[in-house]
């Protein structure tokens, strides 16, 4: 056969046979194209003959009649539907400015091709009116600070229409509630009246707790106060207490050292006179018995045996005078010495006896005795 590059163009356009061949292959690459179907991996296809539905498509190489075969794809990925700004009033009469974004899913292309027409027009105005009627039925406070119960409310009234369609609404997200401007300034002043309320009560509060600390402060501070005037006080009376004690101590020791004195000098006169007969109060032996036993500790005994004698400090040596005491009480020996001595020259001048004198002479005693009468008789002479 020759080609028909080969022959002129009048040849073959005066040829039949040239154009018949022509015609039936061109007929054969349409039939070809349009029997051969390809269906993406994400989508499913809804084929039709003569208008009437068959089946479904899968993905991948179909063969359709041609010609009279159509086919409609759905994309069975997650679609996302924007739904326009709505006008809506809440249920306190604010007026608010609301839109939102409505992700869906085809699960049945079947359905989806014969229960609704443009799926995705249909689930936008759906979506429209639910959320009106949801922000309607809410207070403006909720619906801007409660966002995941609109969003909630709003896919379930979206669920049950959309499942007749076998389309899945997935989740549904309001991306902004505005309100309008006059409702923005009241907010505005309302959040400011708030802060200032809040602020008055964290100051006041403030100020209380401060008074309370203070005033618990200046409680323990007088409670302390009270406590260490108390312990001052009882200081002060026990010192006051041990003072007098002392001074009581002192004053009788003093009044027991001057009757030992008086007593001292009393029995010193006694000593240098002629009498040989000596009468102590009894004061005065008492005081210089108890000194003496104190000072001795003989009369100080436990168990049968003799203790040792008591010792003092040079303070209370000093304050009941026992340095003196034991001066006394040597001079009191002294004086009995002297009164022995007196005790012989009576005896010797009885005994008509001379008796030496203090000097180292010998006193003549009938001489004395002349000079004692001579001086009786100019006496008796006198009177």
């Amino acid at each position: 056969m020759t080609p028909l590059s080969v022959y002129p163009a009048q040849t073959v356009a005066e040829d039949p046979l040239l154009v018949v061949g022509a015609l039936v292959f061109v007929v054969v690459v349409a039939t070809v194209w349009s029997m051969v179907e390809i269906v993406d991996a994400y989508d499913r296809g809804a084929l039709t003959v003569l208008g009437e539905y068959r089946k479904l498509l899968e993905p991948g190489l179909n063969i359709v009649p041609p010609f009279v075969s159509r086919v409609y794809t759905f994309d069975m990925r997650t679609q996302t539907i924007d739904v326009p700004s709505q006008e809506a009033i809440t249920r306190d009469n604010s007026p608010v400015t609301a839109d939102a974004v409505v992700y869906i899913r085809v699960m049945d292309a079947k359905r989806a091709f014969l229960e609704v027409d443009d799926y995705e027009r249909a689930v936008s105005n759906l979506a429209q009116t639910t959320l009106r009627a949801v922000i309607g039925d809410m207070e403006l406070d909720d619906t801007l600070s409660r966002r995941e119960m609109i969003n909630e409310r709003i896919r379930q009234e979206l669920d049950e229409p959309t499942d007749e369609w076998g389309i899945r609404v997935e989740s549904v997200e309001v991306r902004e509630v505005t309100p309008s401007k006059g409702v923005k300034g009241a907010m505005e002043e309302q959040t400011s009246a708030e802060r200032r309320r809040r602020a008055m009560i964290l100051e006041a509060q403030g100020e209380r707790r401060s008074a309370v600390e203070q005033a618990e402060g200046d409680k323990q501070s007088n409670i302390i106060r009270a406590q260490g005037e108390k312990q001052s006080q009882i200081l002060e009376a026990q010192g006051d207490a041990i003072s007098t004690v002392l001074r009581a101590k002192s004053a009788e020791s003093m009044g027991e050292r001057a009757v030992i004195e008086k007593g001292m000098e009393t029995l010193a006169d006694i000593g240098q006179g002629e009498s040989t007969t000596f009468v102590m109060p009894q004061e005065l032996t008492s005081l210089v018995g108890r000194y003496g036993s104190h000072l001795t500790g003989s009369d100080v005994e436990r168990d049968g045996q003799q203790l040792e004698s008591l010792e003092f400090d040079e303070e209370t040596r000093e304050l009941i005078g026992l340095d003196d005491i034991s001066e006394m009480l040597g001079e009191i020996e002294d004086v009995e010495m002297d009164v022995e001595a007196m005790e012989q020259e009576a005896q010797a001048i009885q005994e008509g006896e001379d008796m030496p004198s203090e000097t180292g002479e010998t006193i003549d005693i009938a001489e004395t005795r002349q000079e004692t009468d001579g001086d009786g008789d100019g006496d008796s002479d006198d009177d």
